[in-house]
C-alpha cells in the first residue's frame, strides 16, 4: 500500500492555521456574579483604589521627595500652566492641549502646536488629569514623572517651540514672578528646572473623584447594575492585569497588540502589497509610531475620564469607546466581548468620570 505523506509546507500551514484559530476554539468562562460587598472587596484586593479626598491624603499619594508640595508652589505652578509666555508666539500654554474641563486633553486625533504644526508621529495628547499617579509619562513612557514631562512640550518644535534659556529670559523680566519664585525656591533667578517643578506640583493636584470612588468608599448606589457587571468583567476577565492603581492605569509599559488572528493575516494574503508594518495595529497606522524602542511598547493609559478623551489610542484612529473595548478584549485579552458585555464595560468606564478635587 502506498504511504500518504504530507509535504512539510502543508504541515506548516496546517499547524499555523490551528494556532491562529486556537483563540476561537477555546471556550471562555462566564463572568462571576458578586454581591456589592464582594465586588468592592475584590476591587480593593487587586489594587483598584479611590482617589484621596483631602490634601493630607493627597500628599501621601503623590508628593515627590525631589519636589515637595506646598500651597505656594502649587499656586505658582497653576499660574505657569496657563501662561502663554512659555510658547514662542505667546499663543499657547499647557492648557491649550490639556483642557481641564474636557477630560484633560484636547479631543483631537493629533496634537496641534506652534503655527498649526502637528505632531510628526500623529500622536494625540494624553490626559493631564490624574497623570501624577502614573509611573511613566508620554506614550512611550520616556519620562518618569510629571516634572520631567512638563519640560517636553515647551521645548518640542512642533508644540511650544522654546528653549530653556529663552523661557528663563522671558520670565526673569517679570519682577513680581521672580519674587514668587524666590519665595518658593529661594533663588534670585528663575531657572527652567524650577519652572518644571512648579508646573509638576500643580499637576499633582489634578486628581479627580466620581461615582467609582464613591462605590469603593462604600456607597452601593453610586453606580448602576450595568456598571457593576462591567466592573466585574473588568476584574474577572483580566483588564486589571494592566489597568490598576488609583489611576486605573499608567503603572506599566505593555506590548500592543498582544495577539494577531487568522483574519488579520488573511487580509495580508488578499492584498500582497500590505505587510504587518503597514499596520501592526487593528486600526490605521497613522504616524507610524511603534512605542518604546520601536517595539510596540506603550505606557498603559490612565482610564479615569477615558469616556471624555476621544478619539482613542496613540494616533487617535478610533472614535468610539465601544470599539476600543472590543479591540482591547480581542487583541489584549484574547476574549472578544459581545455587545452586552461591551455595553456593561462602557457603563463601568463612565463611572471613572470625575471632577477635579479642590485640595
Amino acid at each position: 500500500m502506498k504511504k500518504f505523506l504530507l509535504h512539510p509546507v502543508t504541515i506548516t500551514a496546517i499547524v499555523s492555521t490551528f494556532i491562529l484559530l486556537l483563540p476561537y476554539m477555546v471556550p471562555t468562562k462566564a463572568a462571576p456574579v458578586w454581591s456589592d460587598k464582594e465586588l468592592r472587596a475584590k476591587a480593593l484586593s487587586v489594587n483598584l483604589r479611590p482617589n484621596p479626598k483631602t490634601y493630607k491624603e493627597l500628599l501621601k499619594a503623590v508628593d515627590n521627595p525631589q519636589n515637595r508640595l506646598s500651597r505656594e508652589k502649587i499656586a505658582l505652578g497653576k499660574k505657569l500652566f496657563f501662561d502663554t509666555r512659555l510658547s514662542r508666539d505667546k499663543t499657547l500654554n499647557c492648557a491649550s492641549c490639556h483642557i481641564l474641563n474636557e477630560g484633560g486633553d484636547d479631543n483631537r486625533p493629533t496634537a496641534i502646536g506652534f503655527h498649526g504644526r502637528i505632531n510628526p508621529h500623529h500622536l494625540n495628547s494624553p490626559t493631564v488629569l490624574n497623570s501624577a499617579l502614573a509611573k511613566y509619562e508620554f506614550w512611550d513612557g520616556r519620562a518618569k514623572d510629571v516634572e520631567e514631562q512638563a519640560g517636553g512640550p515647551v521645548q518640542a518644535p512642533f508644540e511650544m517651540n522654546m528653549t530653556p534659556k529663552e523661557v528663563e529670559a522671558r520670565l526673569n523680566k517679570d519682577s513680581a514672578l521672580k519674587a514668587e519664585f524666590n519665595k518658593v525656591f529661594g533663588k534670585d533667578k528663575i531657572v527652567f528646572g524650577d519652572v518644571q517643578k512648579a508646573i509638576g506640583a500643580y499637576e499633582r493636584t489634578l486628581l479627580t473623584r466620581g461615582a467609582y470612588d464613591e462605590f469603593l468608599d462604600g456607597n452601593n448606589s453610586a453606580i448602576s447594575a450595568s456598571a457593576k457587571r462591567g466592573m466585574t468583567l473588568f476584574i474577572s476577565k483580566g483588564c486589571i492585569g494592566c489597568h490598576v492603581g488609583m489611576g486605573v492605569g499608567g503603572l506599566s509599559i505593555q506590548k500592543f497588540p498582544l495577539r494577531y488572528y487568522f483574519s488579520d493575516y488573511l487580509g495580508l494574503v488578499l492584498n500582497p502589497k500590505l505587510s504587518i508594518k503597514d499596520s501592526p495595529y487593528p486600526f490605521k497606522n497613522l504616524g507610524h509610531f511603534y512605542g518604546k524602542g520601536d517595539m510596540q511598547l506603550f505606557r498603559v493609559p490612565i482610564l479615569r475620564n477615558i469616556t471624555k478623551t476621544a478619539p482613542y489610542f496613540h494616533n487617535g484612529s478610533v472614535k468610539d469607546i465601544k470599539e476600543v473595548v472590543r479591540i482591547m478584549s480581542k487583541y489584549q485579552l484574547g476574549d472578544e466581548f459581545n455587545k452586552e458585555q461591551i455595553k456593561d464595560v462602557v457603563e463601568f468606564l463612565k463611572t471613572l468620570e470625575g471632577k477635579i478635587v479642590e485640595y
